[in-house]
């Protein structure tokens, strides 16, 4: 019998994580978690880490397991991936992946060309623009130049913009498609299943979590990690705007609606990458 990964995936705060502890449960299997933000020990709250009852419930991998002081790549994720597949289908016929990060998703299922090393002088330049001119003109950059990574990546996350414009610019290929010039084949099936719901529905969800964050002490844990706050894992939507917060930029009431919305941005982003992907069967929730 052929070994399959069942990968569960759609935007955050959708249900994936209630849905594939169910579907593990129901296989009799582990969850290998594919969210490139709880992998890291110190984000919990801000991350929708699953809590302690969720992950007593079936053994799960990659959650809290790195520190954000130790920079993580899709690569890294691609080999340590294949490799802790390659002892759970020893054991089980099904392995299930849940997760939001479609860049990681991709790296499992397709694998990554090499990417180019970084050009430091041109990775100074393209930072001191986005000093000096603001991220905005980066990413308009980028959404010319390569609108398929302007779509998939986190476009708040200064660091990721700068990085795919050092690559398209430095290489003169895009940086998208330096994950689809050709698909690596996998040793078991593969079979993804996305879940949705009605726009308002979902906003609805991610206001309602957003508030549950802050009822659990969100703000609490980011000014915990305040000191680590230059730390790319921390350019996080849900940390990052309660710096500036502490930073005395905007009030904790502004901060809270600038999560709520670039959470709504984020997931509205997730929908789009994913729109593309016809393998994709989608349930509506």
């Amino acid at each position: 019998m052929p070994k399959k990964l069942t990968i569960v995936l759609g935007p955050t705060a959708v249900g994936k994580t209630d849905y594939a502890i169910s579907l593990a449960c129901s296989l009799g299997t582990e969850i290998v978690n594919c969210d490139s933000r709880q992998i890291f020990k110190e984000m919990n709250i801000g991350v929708a880490r699953p809590s302690a009852e969720e992950l007593a419930r079936v053994k799960h991998h990659f959650i809290a397991c790195r520190s954000v002081t130790e920079p993580y790549t899709a690569g890294q994720f691609e080999l340590d991936a294949l490799a802790l597949l390659d002892e759970l289908f020893k054991k089980y016929d099904t392995v299930v992946m849940a997760g939001g990060s479609g860049f990681y998703i991709d790296a499992l299922c397709k694998g990554l060309d090499d990417f180019p090393a970084a050009d430091p002088e041109l990775r100074e330049e393209l930072t001191r623009r986005a000093r000096e001119e603001g991220v905005e003109s980066l990413r308009m950059d980028l959404k010319r130049l390569d609108p398929a990574s302007y779509e998939a990546i986190d476009i708040a996350n200064w660091q990721r913009v700068v990085r795919a414009l050092e690559v398209t610019i430095a290489t003169g290929r895009k940086f998208s498609d330096f994950k689809t010039a050709s698909a690596k084949s996998r040793p078991f099936e593969i079979e993804k299943i996305g879940l949705r719901r009605d726009r308002d529905v979902l906003y609805n969800c991610i206001n309602r979590r957003v508030d549950l964050m802050m009822e659990q002490g969100l703000l609490e844990e980011a000014r915990s990690l305040l000191p680590m706050r230059d730390l790319p894992a921390l350019n996080t939507v849900g940390y990052k705007e309660l710096f500036s917060y502490f930073d005395g930029s905007c009030s904790l009431d502004e901060a809270i609606y600038a999560i709520k919305r670039n959470t709504r941005h984020y997931a509205k982003r997730q929908m789009s990458y994913w729109g593309r992907d016809g393998e994709i069967r989608w349930i509506d929730l």
